[in-house]
């Protein structure tokens, strides 16, 4: 009779403590999503919208590569060749003299490049980050964070590459990595360009050496 009554006692304690937690949890819950309005009405009005109002055209496509020994480097090297208006650049580790030749290309043939990269990964005399500025293109880095880790691509505003994928022959040959490129995807573009603006204001620049 003893254990029984104990049992019961034990059991109203746990339904109290779990009521309580599931109180907690939503209160919890309810304080995120004031404080995160605007960001959870993005997120909602972006895949809530109807089939007339979608954000991501009918043309939109994706494209994507692994490596090593993969097609992650074409993938970019065709998004960077088929850019005709502006293409902007947040990278890690920028080593890769395939990509930067292909930037240096973009930017003579008029297409406006700019590149910010992580400021400890490419302080070398020579890599892609200054051979690019040596040769006009504008270039920042940036100090202010512990890594820097970016890697992505925006490219007349309307695809974007990303993933694990650094700017470097390391990436190609030995690293496990994957590449992927959205074709017009002007909302998500915009969203990243947004960020990669705000990176660029506090970086700094990278003068040429000659």
């Amino acid at each position: 009779m003893k254990l029984r009554v104990k049992s019961r006692a034990k059991s109203k304690i746990l339904s109290v403590f779990y009521r309580f937690l599931a109180l907690a949890l939503v209160a919890l819950a309810t304080i995120y999503m004031v404080q995160s309005k605007d960001r959870v009405s993005s997120f909602i009005s972006f895949f809530a919208s109807s089939p007339d109002q979608s954000p991501v055209p009918s043309s939109a496509t994706l494209e994507v590569g692994f490596s090593p020994k993969g097609k992650s480097l074409n993938i970019i090297l065709d998004g960077i060749k088929k850019a005709e208006k502006s293409i902007i650049v947040a990278a890690y580790s920028f080593t890769s003299k395939p990509i930067s030749t292909a930037l240096l290309d973009a930017h003579k043939r008029g297409v406006a490049v700019r590149v910010v990269a992580d400021a400890k990964s490419n302080s070398g005399a020579y890599s892609a980050v200054t051979f690019l500025a040596n040769q006009g293109v504008p270039v920042r880095v940036n100090s202010r964070y512990a890594i820097f880790h970016h890697k992505f691509m925006v490219i007349d505003n309307r695809h974007v590459q990303t993933g694990s994928f650094n700017y470097s022959a390391a990436a190609v040959d030995r690293n496990a990595e994957n590449v992927l490129l959205l074709r017009d995807f002007p909302e998500i573009a915009k969203v990243y360009a947004q960020e990669w603006q705000r990176l660029w204001n506090e970086s700094k620049e990278v003068k040429p050496n000659y």
